[in-house]
């Protein structure tokens, strides 16, 4: 997709979830609101969901897409390195990224944008994949971290 076409699209998703997720302060239920909204209207997402940390573990959140990770082994992978750096990560190619977890074999790229609680500490991830290699750019990254932050917003 055109740089300027996903950028478009990105911010009326985000107008569209900003008025959906108003509705409620449950966390849970804005996780899932955003996770079925970007998978069904962003092509290439094959897995969009979020990972919550919960005693020292990355568990399943809120997802669309097939089964799956329950709980992701700590500090491995592209998750739990956006969760250490406290930034988005992109990886163009899953399988060369060090430690990678393959919870879907059919995933070539990824995007993980670290969520933050109201005080700014990183609770989670919103962990986008893609059966496309390459397929996520600053122009994801530059969508996904406001809708992220709408979740504890």
């Amino acid at each position: 997709m055109e740089p300027g076409v996903k950028r478009e699209r990105f911010r009326r998703l985000a107008a569209q979830l900003g008025e959906l997720v108003v509705k409620t302060a449950d966390p849970t239920a804005r996780m899932a609101t955003i996770a079925a909204v970007l998978h069904a209207k962003m092509r290439g997402f094959s897995w969009t969901g979020f990972y919550l940390l919960r005693d020292g573990e990355l568990t399943v959140g809120p997802y669309q897409g097939p089964l799956a990770c329950l709980v992701l082994a700590a500090h491995t992978g592209v998750c739990w390195a956006a969760i250490d750096r406290g930034e988005t990560v992109i990886v163009e190619d899953v399988h060369a990224f060090p430690g990678h977890i393959a919870c879907d074999p059919r995933s070539r790229s990824e995007i993980v944008v670290p969520l933050r609680n109201r005080d700014g500490a990183v609770v989670g991830v919103l962990d986008v994949d893609s059966g496309h290699p390459a397929h996520f750019d600053d122009v994801d990254r530059d969508g996904l971290e406001p809708i992220v932050a709408l979740v504890h917003g």
